[in-house]
C-alpha cells in the first residue's frame, strides 16, 4: 500500500507522488491547492504551499512538508528533526556494526545488556504489542527473514525442517526485560531483535516531538514512503492532512483519500517484495507465530496515535486473519484501518474500513 498528499500531481516512483518540476530542492514550495485562494491575493496564495525538507537516512527518504509562511523558523525546525533521524539510527540501525542494538544483540544471550532509556522505552512497547496482537508483531524474527531470503532481497523457498528449527528464535516472550537495571537479556542464543517494523514510525514520532517544542503546529512528516505523522492542519484544507491510497496492485490507480487529524498512518504489503515458487507467490512479510508468509491480506493500512503504533499495527494486521484483525480493532477503538483483502474474482479486491469516520475516507469508486 502507498500513501502521497492527496493533491500533489503523480511522477516519480514510489510511495510518495511528488510535483515532476519541484521535488528536488529541500525547503522549496512542491504544490498548490487548486481550490485555495485567488492568485492575485499574494499572502493568501502563499499559504497554500508546501514546503519540503528532506534527508536520505535510515535507507530511506524522510520529509518534512510545512505550510509556507505559517512558522518563519519551520525549515530550521525540520532540520533539527531531521537530525533526531540520524541520531535514532546510529543509535538502533541493525547495519551499523557499532549502534547500541547490535552490541546488544551480541552480548544479551550472555550477559545482561544495560540499555539507554530510549532503546529500553521502544522495547517495553515492543513486547507490549507482541503481547496484544497475540504474537503477530515479533521484533526477533530476523531469522526467519533470512531463512526465507528476503533479508538479502533474494527469495527461496527453506524447508519445513529448517522453519521449525529457526522458529525456536523468534518469540519476543524470550527478551526479558528489567524495568529497575534497564537490563535487557535473551533466554536462548542466536535471538536477535530487528526494530525494522516500528524504527521508522518511531523516528516520526521523536521529529514530531522537536517540531512542537519549537512551535510548529501544523505538519506532515513521511519516512520511507509509507509511514506518515501528520499534526495541525494543511492550510486551505477543511481540517487535518488529506493523503491517497494506492492500490496495491495497480499504481497509477488511488484506492481512495484519507484524512489524518493528529493521527498517523502506517501501511504494510508485500507487492514490491516476494518470489514465485511452484506457481505460488510468496511475500516478504512474514507470520511469525508460522514461520510462513501471510496469505489473508493484500495490503494494510493502520491509523493510530502515534506512528510507531501505526507502523507497528499495520504489520501485525497484515498476519492477521480478517476475524482476529477485526476483533483487535474492536478492542481497540482508538486505532483505524483499512484493510485490503483478495476478492471472489481473480485480480479483484475487497476493502474493509473499520474504525475510521466516514468524513475521514474518500473511497475511489
Amino acid at each position: 500500500m502507498r500513501a502521497a498528499l492527496a493533491d500533489l500531481v503523480p511522477s516519480a516512483p514510489g510511495n510518495m507522488k511528488l510535483p515532476p518540476a519541484q521535488a528536488a530542492t529541500a525547503a522549496q514550495a512542491i504544490a498548490t491547492d487548486p481550490t485555495g485562494p485567488p492568485a492575485q491575493d499574494a499572502k493568501r496564495a502563499a499559504s497554500s504551499y508546501l514546503l519540503q525538507i528532506g534527508r536520505r537516512a535510515m535507507a530511506t527518504s524522510f520529509q518534512v512538508y510545512l505550510n509556507a509562511g505559517q512558522h518563519p523558523r519551520g525549515a530550521e525546525a525540520a532540520l533539527h528533526a531531521l537530525d533526531v533521524v540520524e541520531q535514532l539510527e546510529a543509535q538502533l540501525s541493525i547495519y551499523r556494526p557499532d549502534s547500541e542494538l547490535i552490541r546488544l544483540n551480541r552480548t544479551a544471550a550472555d550477559q545482561p545488556f544495560v540499555a539507554s532509556p530510549l532503546l529500553f522505552e521502544l522495547l517495553q512497547l515492543c513486547l507490549r504489542l507482541h503481547a496484544e496482537t497475540g504474537g503477530a508483531f515479533d521484533v526477533t524474527s530476523t531469522p526467519l527473514s533470512r531463512l526465507w531470503g528476503f533479508h538479502d532481497r533474494c527469495g527461496r523457498f527453506p524447508s519445513t525442517e529448517a522453519i521449525r528449527e529457526v522458529l525456536a528464535l523468534v518469540d519476543s516472550r524470550q527478551i526479558h526485560l528489567d524495568p529497575g537495571s534497564h537490563a535487557v537479556c535473551f533466554a536462548r542464543p542466536g535471538m536477535e531483535i530487528n526494530l525494522g517494523g516500528i524504527g521508522k514510525g518511531f523516528a516520526l514520532d521523536q521529529c514530531g516531538e522537536v517540531l512542537v517544542a519549537e512551535g510548529v503546529a501544523s505538519f506532515l512528516i513521511h519516512g520511507g514512503k509509507s509511514s506518515l505523522l501528520a499534526s495541525g492542519s494543511r492550510v486551505g484544507r477543511d481540517g487535518g492532512w488529506w493523503v491517497s491510497l494506492q492500490h496495491p496492485f495497480r499504481d497509477s490507480q488511488p484506492l481512495g483519500q484519507l484524512r489524518l487529524t493528529d493521527q498517523a498512518l502506517g501501511t504494510s504489503g508485500s507487492g514490491s517484495q516476494f518470489f514465485h515458487h511452484q506457481g505460488r507467490r510468496y511475500g516478504h512479510i512474514l507470520d511469525p507465530r508460522t514461520g510462513y508468509p501471510a496469505e489473508c491480506m493484500l495490503s494494510t493500512s493502520v491509523v493510530a496515535p502515534t506512528a510507531a503504533l501505526a507502523d507497528a499495527l499495520a504489520t501485525a494486521l497484515h498476519v492477521m486473519d480478517r476475524q482476529s484483525a477485526t476483533d483487535y480493532l474492536n478492542d481497540h477503538p482508538e486505532i483505524g484501518a483499512i484493510l485490503v483483502c483478495p476478492g471472489e474474482r481473480a485480480g479483484a479486491i475487497e476493502t474493509i474500513v473499520l474504525g475510521i469516520a466516514e468524513d475521514h475516507w474518500r473511497p475511489a469508486v
